[in-house]
């Protein structure tokens, strides 16, 4: 075998990609619930959301409220609950949907002896909801950036699914759509780096990596790579 292992990234990978747009639009509406200056709480929002993929922040309402006492605003936890509500609804609707292809390309992977993994660069509410994906049962090792204190844009986050997959760098693949480096720093490990973009799904999102290594625009692809 090429590759022992395959490790995908979650949210524009085996899901489809959600505009960064959509984002915004969802702090907004979360400002809109708890009064909140929208100008300031979505700036507020994105300057300090990384805390929520870090684990800095273990809730949806420990964020919201955080960021209330920096406006400052006091607001009712009935209001902060229904505010919280919001972005565990986008995640719901985000990470349980799989991409084309997703499905038929982990169950080949585990039938055929390969070991799969994930990272996901995630707040609290991913892995939460993640016994709830269609994914889970297909997927060996899962690591989120909320429980392991650190995102994609640290390489010792690919190390970690590496060490607990049991493989070595060079005999594993990452799949993802590119976002923090991801791709880089997985492949400076070693790591066969591959990106799926698909033309449709591109953005604006402020984080997305510049990468001019192998491209796929279809998860089936992944079966001609591993061969």
């Amino acid at each position: 075998m090429k590759y022992q292992a395959v490790i995908f990234d979650l949210g524009g990978t085996l899901t489809y990609g959600l505009a960064w747009s959509e984002y915004v639009d969802a702090a907004r509406e979360i400002a809109a619930v708890i009064s909140a200056p929208a100008e300031d709480f979505v700036r507020i929002w994105f300057e300090q959301a990384a805390g929520l993929g870090t684990g800095i922040y273990p809730s949806y309402q420990d964020f919201i409220k955080h960021i209330c006492r920096q406006l400052p605003l006091k607001v009712p936890d009935n209001l902060v609950n229904h505010a919280a509500s919001i972005s565990i609804s986008v995640a719901k609707r985000h990470i349980t949907v799989p991409r084309d292809g997703a499905i038929e390309v982990l169950s080949y992977l585990r039938t055929n002896g390969y070991k799969t993994g994930l990272i996901s660069d995630c707040g609290p509410d991913v892995p939460a909801l993640w016994n709830d994906t269609p994914f889970a049962p297909l997927i060996d090792v899962a690591v989120f950036s909320c429980s392991v204190g650190m995102n994609k844009a640290d390489p010792r986050i690919f190390q970690i699914a590496i060490d607990q997959l049991a493989v070595k760098p060079k005999s594993c693949m990452y799949i993802a759509d590119g976002m923090r480096n991801e791709l880089a720093n997985a492949a400076k490990l070693g790591m066969h780096s591959v990106q799926i973009l698909v033309p449709d799904e591109i953005d604006d999102s402020p984080i997305r990596e510049d990468w001019h290594g192998p491209v796929i625009s279809s998860l089936k692809e992944v079966l001609n790579l591993i061969e």
